[in-house]
């Protein structure tokens, strides 16, 4: 019953948010511990979210794969809440709680009744202060992240895409390993390993706290203090800086996968990290190739010349590089070639010739609705507190960054594409089935 009417409460947060800003406060704790608090009393409903600075690329090449992990361990227990009693506690007092990890970061979050809030500040304090790390719980969790990989990855239809992509676009920059990591590596941990990485990246002051919803602010400020303020702050963390060089020729590459019986056929090119201008445009410009069934590419390439079965293309957005890619599913018949000579056409097109006035404004409502529905939940709200505070180092671009969106123009998308979509800038994917040979 209580989880029923918990969802019937976060379903219920929807805010007006097209004609108003998030408001916040944010400060931070001797420890360095960045805080930041957003009231709405819409429902009675309370976020408590904890965004630590560590990810995929904080990993070693020969130890990928901690970061995610640590999503898993940090949920075995600490010295006060016993292993395998942090679910039951969150469910028993009507809440739910998930984490995710990225190249960049990892998150955990719970959302309870509004009358949980201390309840939940404790936990976020025990999962910083206190983990239980131990040889059990190591050895648990490997199996489970083991399983995960093999569900969502090995087993999944084009599941490894992305990892073929990036082993080729990155070279230098830890991006050339996927955020799961290879399983043998965590095979040859040692418990020491891990415990010494917990210690350099989960710290109050490479974290962010965000609060979201219906709480009393003071009272708020009291426990956050009682509860994080006396977490011994950590040593400063050196992130090294990886510069790759420039692609001026196609890089060719192939990947067999046995779980597919038709291929696909990918272009990827390396471009601009998410906190520049160019990103943004590179966003824009994904939406008009692929974005729904009236997009440029799905238009012209499923329905018009039916050369291909499916086709996308977005604009993987991380914190130092991002990766636009291009993607098709052949139609019966058709060959590589003709797919990358139809991405060619439409990228080309862009490139010479400006967009429509009623395409730009399409692209503006898109996005416009997009922000709307990215803070219509207290959840979607601290998220993005959380991500814009601690990766784009401006916590105000919940309200700003959609005025970005709105000010790029037709010739920016032009430019954009003439600079960064070039044939001889990319990654050239043949993903085929493992019993078949390249098309060429």
């Amino acid at each position: 019953m209580k989880k029923l009417i918990l969802s019937m409460m976060v379903a219920g947060t929807t805010l007006s948010v097209s004609a108003q800003n998030i408001d916040f406060e944010e400060y931070k704790l001797n420890n360095g511990l960045s805080v930041i608090l957003h009231e709405d009393r819409t429902a009675p409903v309370v976020v408590t979210s904890v965004m630590y600075h560590v990810g995929a690329k904080d990993e070693q090449p020969d130890r990928t794969g901690f970061a995610h992990f640590f999503e898993h361990l940090l949920f075995e227990g600490t010295e006060n809440i016993g292993r395998g009693d942090w679910f039951k506690l969150v469910t028993s007092n009507g809440g739910m709680n998930n984490a995710n990890t990225s190249d960049d970061r990892t998150y955990y979050y719970e959302v309870f009744p509004s009358n949980n809030l201390e309840l939940a500040l404790w936990m976020e304090s025990e999962r910083m202060l206190h983990p239980v790390i131990n040889q059990i719980g190591v050895d648990t969790q490997n199996e489970v992240v083991k399983e995960e990989k093999r569900l969502r990855v090995d087993n999944q239809p084009y599941g490894n895409i992305i990892k073929a992509i990036k082993e080729s676009l990155f070279t230098k920059h830890p991006y050339r390993w996927t955020t799961i990591g290879e399983m043998e590596h965590l095979d040859a941990a040692t418990l020491d390993e891990f415990k010494a990485f917990f210690d350099k990246f989960y710290n109050p002051n490479n974290a962010v706290l965000v609060v979201a919803g219906d709480f009393d602010r003071a009272q708020a400020k009291t426990w956050i203090k009682q509860y994080f303020g006396d977490i011994p702050k950590g040593d400063p963390i050196k992130r090294n800086t990886y510069t790759e060089d420039p692609i001026t020729q196609p890089i060719k590459t192939t990947w067999e996968d046995p779980n597919i019986q038709l291929p696909m056929y990918a272009v990827a090119y390396r471009t601009p990290g998410m906190k520049t201008r160019e990103a943004r445009v590179l966003d824009m410009v994904s939406t008009l190739l692929s974005g729904g069934k009236s997009s440029r590419l799905y238009k012209k390439m499923v329905d018009d010349d039916k050369t291909a079965l499916e086709v996308g293309a977005f604009n993987f957005s991380q914190a130092d590089y991002s990766s636009y890619i291009i993607f098709g599913i052949p139609m019966s018949g058709s060959t590589q070639e003709q797919l990358l000579a139809g991405y060619d056409a439409e990228i080309k097109k862009l490139q010479t010739e400006l967009i429509s006035d009623r395409e730009l404004q399409m692209l503006r409502n898109k996005f416009e609705n997009q922000y709307v529905s990215s803070n219509a939940t207290v959840e979607g709200v601290a998220h993005n507190l959380a991500t814009y505070h601690l990766l784009y180092g401006d916590t105000n671009l919940i309200n700003t960054e959609i005025d970005i969106y709105n000010s790029v123009t037709k010739e920016e998308i032009r430019d954009v594409a003439r600079t960064y979509l070039n044939p001889n800038q990319r990654v050239v994917l043949d993903y085929i089935p493992a019993a078949q040979t390249a098309s060429n």
